[in-house]
Protein backbone atom coordinates (compact mmCIF):
# COMPACT_ATOMS: atom_id res chain seq x y z
CA UNK A 1 0.00 0.00 0.00
CA UNK A 2 1.30 3.66 -1.28
CA UNK A 3 -1.17 6.03 0.70
CA UNK A 4 -3.21 6.47 3.23
CA UNK A 5 -5.94 8.14 1.24
CA UNK A 6 -7.12 4.86 -0.24
CA UNK A 7 -10.67 5.90 -0.34
CA UNK A 8 -9.71 8.72 -3.11
CA UNK A 9 -12.51 9.38 -5.37
CA UNK A 10 -15.31 7.99 -3.72
CA UNK A 11 -17.97 11.02 -3.68
CA UNK A 12 -20.05 11.09 -0.14
CA UNK A 13 -23.04 13.22 0.99
CA UNK A 14 -23.38 13.88 4.66
CA UNK A 15 -26.62 14.71 5.67
CA UNK A 16 -25.86 14.41 9.51
CA UNK A 17 -25.45 16.23 13.04
CA UNK A 18 -24.19 15.89 16.93
CA UNK A 19 -21.49 12.44 16.50
CA UNK A 20 -22.98 9.24 14.70
CA UNK A 21 -22.84 10.61 11.48
CA UNK A 22 -20.03 13.21 11.94
CA UNK A 23 -18.04 10.74 12.79
CA UNK A 24 -18.52 8.21 9.99
CA UNK A 25 -18.19 11.21 7.85
CA UNK A 26 -14.82 12.48 8.79
CA UNK A 27 -13.41 8.42 9.17
CA UNK A 28 -14.34 8.33 5.52
CA UNK A 29 -12.89 11.69 4.71
CA UNK A 30 -9.32 10.75 6.59
CA UNK A 31 -9.31 7.82 4.23
CA UNK A 32 -9.63 10.11 1.40
CA UNK A 33 -12.85 9.95 0.24
CA UNK A 34 -14.47 13.30 -0.36
CA UNK A 35 -17.22 13.92 1.87
CA UNK A 36 -19.64 16.92 1.78
CA UNK A 37 -21.47 17.74 4.99
CA UNK A 38 -25.23 19.20 4.22
CA UNK A 39 -26.27 21.80 7.66
CA UNK A 40 -29.24 23.57 8.03
CA UNK A 41 -28.44 27.22 6.93
CA UNK A 42 -29.98 28.85 9.83
CA UNK A 43 -28.35 26.90 13.12
CA UNK A 44 -26.31 24.44 11.36
CA UNK A 45 -25.13 21.48 13.10
CA UNK A 46 -26.51 21.71 16.32
CA UNK A 47 -22.76 20.49 17.93
CA UNK A 48 -21.79 23.21 16.47
CA UNK A 49 -22.44 25.11 19.89
CA UNK A 50 -21.43 22.55 22.17
CA UNK A 51 -19.54 24.12 24.50
CA UNK A 52 -17.04 25.57 25.48
CA UNK A 53 -14.10 25.15 24.59
CA UNK A 54 -14.50 26.63 21.05
CA UNK A 55 -12.18 26.81 18.23
CA UNK A 56 -12.54 28.65 14.68
CA UNK A 57 -16.11 29.61 15.51
CA UNK A 58 -17.37 26.46 16.51
CA UNK A 59 -17.05 24.11 19.71
CA UNK A 60 -14.21 21.86 19.55
CA UNK A 61 -16.32 18.64 19.62
CA UNK A 62 -17.76 19.88 15.96
CA UNK A 63 -14.27 20.54 14.64
CA UNK A 64 -12.84 17.10 15.77
CA UNK A 65 -15.42 15.04 14.26
CA UNK A 66 -16.50 17.49 11.36
CA UNK A 67 -11.96 17.79 9.98
CA UNK A 68 -11.77 16.37 6.42
CA UNK A 69 -15.14 17.59 4.50
CA UNK A 70 -16.54 20.77 2.96
CA UNK A 71 -19.65 22.23 4.13
CA UNK A 72 -22.90 23.41 2.37
CA UNK A 73 -25.95 24.74 3.45
CA UNK A 74 -29.59 23.49 2.34
CA UNK A 75 -33.10 24.79 3.62
CA UNK A 76 -34.68 21.31 3.31
CA UNK A 77 -38.03 23.05 3.17
CA UNK A 78 -37.04 25.08 0.08
CA UNK A 79 -38.65 23.34 -2.90
CA UNK A 80 -35.58 24.30 -5.49
CA UNK A 81 -32.87 23.83 -2.67
CA UNK A 82 -33.94 20.37 -2.21
CA UNK A 83 -34.10 19.91 -6.15
CA UNK A 84 -30.65 21.35 -5.86
CA UNK A 85 -29.40 18.66 -3.82
CA UNK A 86 -31.12 15.69 -5.16
CA UNK A 87 -29.41 16.64 -8.08
CA UNK A 88 -25.78 16.42 -6.44
CA UNK A 89 -26.42 13.04 -5.40
CA UNK A 90 -27.97 11.76 -8.49
CA UNK A 91 -25.24 13.43 -10.54
CA UNK A 92 -21.67 13.06 -8.31
CA UNK A 93 -22.38 11.11 -4.99
CA UNK A 94 -21.60 7.54 -4.52
CA UNK A 95 -22.73 7.39 -0.87
CA UNK A 96 -25.42 9.15 1.13
CA UNK A 97 -25.66 8.66 4.34
CA UNK A 98 -28.30 10.31 7.60
CA UNK A 99 -29.05 10.64 10.75
CA UNK A 100 -32.48 12.57 10.40
CA UNK A 101 -35.78 11.70 11.96
CA UNK A 102 -37.35 8.46 10.93
CA UNK A 103 -39.46 9.11 7.22
CA UNK A 104 -37.84 12.81 7.23
CA UNK A 105 -35.98 11.82 3.89
CA UNK A 106 -38.57 10.45 2.29
CA UNK A 107 -40.93 12.71 2.87
CA UNK A 108 -38.20 15.45 1.84
CA UNK A 109 -38.13 12.95 -1.91
CA UNK A 110 -34.48 11.61 -0.53
CA UNK A 111 -35.16 8.31 0.88
CA UNK A 112 -33.47 5.12 -0.46
CA UNK A 113 -36.08 3.84 -2.88
CA UNK A 114 -36.52 6.99 -4.74
CA UNK A 115 -32.77 7.83 -5.11
CA UNK A 116 -32.31 4.37 -5.69
CA UNK A 117 -34.67 3.60 -8.16
CA UNK A 118 -32.80 6.75 -10.68
CA UNK A 119 -29.07 5.52 -9.17
CA UNK A 120 -29.16 1.89 -8.72
CA UNK A 121 -25.57 2.25 -7.70
CA UNK A 122 -26.04 4.65 -4.71
CA UNK A 123 -25.07 3.56 -1.18
CA UNK A 124 -27.16 5.09 0.90
CA UNK A 125 -27.14 4.60 4.65
CA UNK A 126 -29.46 4.98 7.57
CA UNK A 127 -28.05 6.05 11.00
CA UNK A 128 -31.09 5.57 12.91
CA UNK A 129 -31.77 5.80 17.04
CA UNK A 130 -33.80 2.22 17.48
CA UNK A 131 -33.29 0.87 13.93
CA UNK A 132 -35.34 0.54 10.99
CA UNK A 133 -38.26 -2.07 12.13
CA UNK A 134 -39.86 -2.74 15.25
CA UNK A 135 -42.48 -0.76 17.83
CA UNK A 136 -39.51 1.77 18.64
CA UNK A 137 -38.63 2.60 15.44
CA UNK A 138 -39.95 6.12 15.01
CA UNK A 139 -38.44 7.11 18.72
CA UNK A 140 -35.06 9.67 18.90
CA UNK A 141 -32.36 8.69 20.96
CA UNK A 142 -29.42 9.81 22.03
CA UNK A 143 -26.03 8.08 23.54
CA UNK A 144 -26.73 8.25 27.17
CA UNK A 145 -30.23 7.28 26.46
CA UNK A 146 -28.95 4.35 24.57
CA UNK A 147 -26.20 3.45 27.10
CA UNK A 148 -29.73 3.00 29.36
CA UNK A 149 -31.88 1.38 27.28
CA UNK A 150 -29.24 -1.30 26.17
CA UNK A 151 -28.35 -2.63 29.28
CA UNK A 152 -24.65 -0.79 29.51
CA UNK A 153 -25.39 1.47 32.56
CA UNK A 154 -26.85 -1.60 34.61
CA UNK A 155 -23.35 -2.89 34.74
CA UNK A 156 -21.46 0.12 35.22
CA UNK A 157 -20.60 1.92 38.52
CA UNK A 158 -20.88 -0.81 42.00
CA UNK A 159 -23.27 -2.36 43.52
CA UNK A 160 -25.49 0.08 45.77
CA UNK A 161 -25.08 3.06 43.98
CA UNK A 162 -26.84 4.96 41.53
CA UNK A 163 -26.06 3.74 37.71
CA UNK A 164 -23.32 5.84 35.86
CA UNK A 165 -22.29 5.84 32.31
CA UNK A 166 -19.31 6.20 29.77
CA UNK A 167 -18.27 9.60 29.14
CA UNK A 168 -17.36 9.41 26.37
CA UNK A 169 -19.90 9.02 23.57
CA UNK A 170 -19.76 5.30 22.99
CA UNK A 171 -22.87 4.36 21.21
CA UNK A 172 -22.34 7.56 18.73
CA UNK A 173 -18.78 6.50 17.77
CA UNK A 174 -19.80 2.74 17.21
CA UNK A 175 -22.63 3.73 15.54
CA UNK A 176 -20.17 5.82 12.73
CA UNK A 177 -17.73 2.55 12.80
CA UNK A 178 -20.49 0.11 12.08
CA UNK A 179 -21.45 2.99 9.48
CA UNK A 180 -18.11 2.84 7.68
CA UNK A 181 -17.77 -0.89 7.92
CA UNK A 182 -21.10 -1.60 6.18
CA UNK A 183 -20.51 0.78 3.36
CA UNK A 184 -16.62 -0.26 3.15
CA UNK A 185 -18.77 -3.56 2.66
CA UNK A 186 -20.87 -1.96 0.34
CA UNK A 187 -18.42 -0.73 -1.97
CA UNK A 188 -17.29 -4.15 -2.30
CA UNK A 189 -19.89 -5.43 -3.54
CA UNK A 190 -20.70 -2.46 -5.59
CA UNK A 191 -17.52 -3.34 -7.67
CA UNK A 192 -18.76 -6.53 -8.07
CA UNK A 193 -22.27 -6.53 -9.16
CA UNK A 194 -22.67 -2.65 -9.78
CA UNK A 195 -25.33 -2.02 -7.83
CA UNK A 196 -25.25 -0.08 -4.49
CA UNK A 197 -27.96 -0.59 -1.95
CA UNK A 198 -29.74 0.49 1.20
CA UNK A 199 -27.62 0.13 5.09
CA UNK A 200 -29.12 0.26 8.38
CA UNK A 201 -27.43 0.80 11.93
CA UNK A 202 -28.79 2.47 15.00
CA UNK A 203 -27.56 3.09 18.26
CA UNK A 204 -29.53 0.65 19.65
CA UNK A 205 -27.71 -2.05 17.86
CA UNK A 206 -24.71 -0.60 18.34
CA UNK A 207 -25.43 -1.24 22.14
CA UNK A 208 -26.53 -4.76 21.68
CA UNK A 209 -23.21 -5.54 19.80
CA UNK A 210 -21.11 -3.41 22.57
CA UNK A 211 -22.58 -6.05 24.76
CA UNK A 212 -22.60 -9.38 23.15
CA UNK A 213 -20.26 -11.12 25.39
CA UNK A 214 -22.17 -9.71 27.99
CA UNK A 215 -25.76 -11.06 26.64
CA UNK A 216 -24.44 -14.27 25.66
CA UNK A 217 -23.53 -15.18 29.46
CA UNK A 218 -26.85 -14.02 30.59
CA UNK A 219 -28.39 -16.17 28.26
CA UNK A 220 -26.26 -19.36 28.86
CA UNK A 221 -26.67 -18.83 32.69
CA UNK A 222 -29.95 -16.47 33.09
CA UNK A 223 -27.96 -14.60 36.17
CA UNK A 224 -27.71 -10.97 35.67
CA UNK A 225 -23.85 -9.81 36.39
CA UNK A 226 -23.42 -7.59 39.54
CA UNK A 227 -21.79 -4.44 38.98
CA UNK A 228 -18.41 -4.42 39.95
CA UNK A 229 -17.07 -0.94 39.80
CA UNK A 230 -13.78 -1.10 37.64
CA UNK A 231 -13.43 -4.98 37.19
CA UNK A 232 -15.10 -7.17 35.31
CA UNK A 233 -17.92 -10.32 35.97
CA UNK A 234 -15.65 -13.05 34.43
CA UNK A 235 -11.81 -12.41 35.06
CA UNK A 236 -10.69 -11.50 38.64
CA UNK A 237 -8.26 -9.94 39.66
CA UNK A 238 -8.72 -7.50 36.74
CA UNK A 239 -9.64 -3.85 38.02
CA UNK A 240 -8.18 -0.99 39.86
CA UNK A 241 -6.37 -0.70 43.22
CA UNK A 242 -5.69 1.91 45.30
CA UNK A 243 -1.93 2.50 46.11
CA UNK A 244 -0.67 4.39 48.82
CA UNK A 245 -0.69 7.69 46.07
CA UNK A 246 -2.93 6.93 43.13
CA UNK A 247 -5.15 3.80 41.20
CA UNK A 248 -3.27 1.13 39.45
CA UNK A 249 -5.35 -1.17 36.61
CA UNK A 250 -3.74 -5.02 36.99
CA UNK A 251 -5.10 -7.28 34.42
CA UNK A 252 -4.62 -10.80 35.97
CA UNK A 253 -6.18 -12.15 32.90
CA UNK A 254 -4.98 -16.40 33.24
CA UNK A 255 -4.03 -18.36 36.63
CA UNK A 256 -0.01 -18.27 35.27
CA UNK A 257 -0.65 -14.24 35.74
CA UNK A 258 -2.34 -14.62 39.22
CA UNK A 259 0.78 -16.78 40.37
CA UNK A 260 3.32 -14.20 38.89
CA UNK A 261 1.06 -11.30 40.20
CA UNK A 262 0.95 -12.88 43.95
CA UNK A 263 4.80 -13.27 43.63
CA UNK A 264 5.52 -9.34 43.18
CA UNK A 265 3.21 -8.61 45.50
CA UNK A 266 5.00 -11.47 47.92
CA UNK A 267 1.72 -13.18 48.92
CA UNK A 268 2.48 -17.01 48.67
CA UNK A 269 -0.64 -17.29 50.92
CA UNK A 270 -2.50 -16.15 48.54
CA UNK A 271 -1.06 -18.53 45.17
CA UNK A 272 -1.46 -21.30 47.61
CA UNK A 273 -4.94 -21.33 48.89
CA UNK A 274 -7.24 -23.59 46.53
CA UNK A 275 -9.90 -20.85 46.72
CA UNK A 276 -7.79 -19.28 44.28
CA UNK A 277 -5.96 -21.54 42.10
CA UNK A 278 -8.24 -21.37 38.92
CA UNK A 279 -10.46 -18.44 37.98
CA UNK A 280 -13.52 -20.07 38.20
CA UNK A 281 -12.84 -19.92 42.29
CA UNK A 282 -11.39 -16.62 42.20
CA UNK A 283 -14.85 -15.43 40.69
CA UNK A 284 -16.92 -17.26 42.82
CA UNK A 285 -14.11 -15.71 46.16
CA UNK A 286 -14.02 -12.82 44.88
CA UNK A 287 -14.90 -10.74 48.12
CA UNK A 288 -12.02 -12.51 49.99
CA UNK A 289 -9.62 -12.15 46.86
CA UNK A 290 -10.28 -9.12 46.53
CA UNK A 291 -9.72 -7.64 50.12
CA UNK A 292 -6.75 -9.40 50.59
CA UNK A 293 -5.07 -7.98 47.47
CA UNK A 294 -6.14 -3.84 47.67
CA UNK A 295 -4.87 -3.92 51.41
CA UNK A 296 -1.46 -5.41 50.01
CA UNK A 297 -1.21 -2.74 47.19
CA UNK A 298 -2.77 0.30 49.94
CA UNK A 299 0.84 -0.09 51.41
CA UNK A 300 2.63 0.96 48.67
CA UNK A 301 2.60 3.78 45.69
CA UNK A 302 1.90 3.17 42.26
CA UNK A 303 5.56 3.14 40.68
CA UNK A 304 6.60 0.58 43.68
CA UNK A 305 4.23 -2.02 42.37
CA UNK A 306 4.18 -1.02 38.67
CA UNK A 307 8.15 -2.18 38.40
CA UNK A 308 7.52 -4.94 40.97
CA UNK A 309 4.82 -6.36 38.72
CA UNK A 310 6.21 -5.56 35.15
CA UNK A 311 9.33 -7.06 36.18
CA UNK A 312 6.92 -10.40 36.20
CA UNK A 313 5.65 -9.51 33.15
CA UNK A 314 1.90 -8.91 35.16
CA UNK A 315 -0.14 -6.36 32.81
CA UNK A 316 -0.61 -2.87 34.64
CA UNK A 317 -0.85 0.57 34.28
CA UNK A 318 -1.76 3.78 36.32
CA UNK A 319 -5.36 5.66 35.46
CA UNK A 320 -3.82 8.36 34.24
CA UNK A 321 -5.86 12.15 33.51
CA UNK A 322 -5.83 13.16 30.14
CA UNK A 323 -2.74 15.80 30.59
CA UNK A 324 -0.70 12.59 31.49
CA UNK A 325 -2.41 10.86 28.54
CA UNK A 326 -1.27 13.90 25.90
CA UNK A 327 1.95 14.29 27.73
CA UNK A 328 3.51 10.25 27.80
CA UNK A 329 6.03 9.81 25.80
CA UNK A 330 3.91 6.83 24.09
CA UNK A 331 1.22 9.17 22.59
CA UNK A 332 4.34 11.04 21.19
CA UNK A 333 5.73 8.07 19.58
CA UNK A 334 2.57 7.15 17.66
CA UNK A 335 2.36 10.75 16.39
CA UNK A 336 -1.56 10.07 16.83
CA UNK A 337 -1.75 13.40 18.07
CA UNK A 338 -2.15 16.00 15.03
CA UNK A 339 -2.23 19.76 14.60
CA UNK A 340 -5.46 21.58 12.56
CA UNK A 341 -4.23 22.57 8.77
CA UNK A 342 -4.10 26.58 10.40
CA UNK A 343 -2.69 25.37 14.40
CA UNK A 344 -5.51 26.47 15.88
CA UNK A 345 -6.20 23.35 17.31
CA UNK A 346 -5.08 19.90 18.32
CA UNK A 347 -6.63 16.50 18.28
CA UNK A 348 -6.51 12.86 17.69
CA UNK A 349 -5.92 11.60 14.35
CA UNK A 350 -7.06 7.78 13.05
CA UNK A 351 -6.07 5.18 15.01
CA UNK A 352 -5.00 3.37 11.48
CA UNK A 353 -1.24 3.44 10.11
CA UNK A 354 -0.53 2.51 6.40
CA UNK A 355 2.88 0.74 6.07
CA UNK A 356 3.24 3.04 8.97
CA UNK A 357 2.16 5.74 8.18
CA UNK A 358 -0.83 7.78 9.86
CA UNK A 359 -3.73 9.77 7.31
CA UNK A 360 -2.96 13.57 8.05
CA UNK A 361 -5.47 16.19 9.14
CA UNK A 362 -5.64 17.43 5.62
CA UNK A 363 -9.28 19.83 6.38
CA UNK A 364 -10.25 21.54 9.24
CA UNK A 365 -13.86 21.57 9.75
CA UNK A 366 -15.74 23.60 7.69
CA UNK A 367 -17.61 27.01 8.33
CA UNK A 368 -21.27 26.79 7.90
CA UNK A 369 -22.42 26.59 4.08
CA UNK A 370 -17.99 27.44 3.34
CA UNK A 371 -18.31 25.62 -0.03
CA UNK A 372 -21.53 26.60 -1.29
CA UNK A 373 -20.67 28.39 -4.17
CA UNK A 374 -17.34 25.11 -4.66
CA UNK A 375 -20.15 22.38 -4.88
CA UNK A 376 -23.50 23.75 -5.83
CA UNK A 377 -20.87 25.36 -9.26
CA UNK A 378 -23.35 28.80 -8.55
Amino acid sequence: MTTTRPLAGLKVLEIGHSIAAPYAGMILGELGADVVKMENPGHGDYARGWGPPFSRGSATVFQAVNRAKRGITTDLKDDAQRARLRKLVIDEMDVVMHNLKPGAPERLGLGAAGLLAEKPSLIYCNLGAFGARGPLAGHPGYDPLMQAFGGLMSMLGEDGRPPVRVTASIMDLGTGMWTVIGILAAIIERARTGRGGTIDTSLFETSCAWMGIHLADFLQSGQLPKRTGSGVGMIVPYQVFATSDGYLMVAAGNDSLFQRLCGALSRPDLAADPRFLKNAGRVENRPALIGALAETFAAQPAAFWTEKLEALGVPCGPVQTLDQVVAHPQTAALGILQDAPDASMRTIGLPLSFDGARPQWQRAAPALGEHNHEVFRK
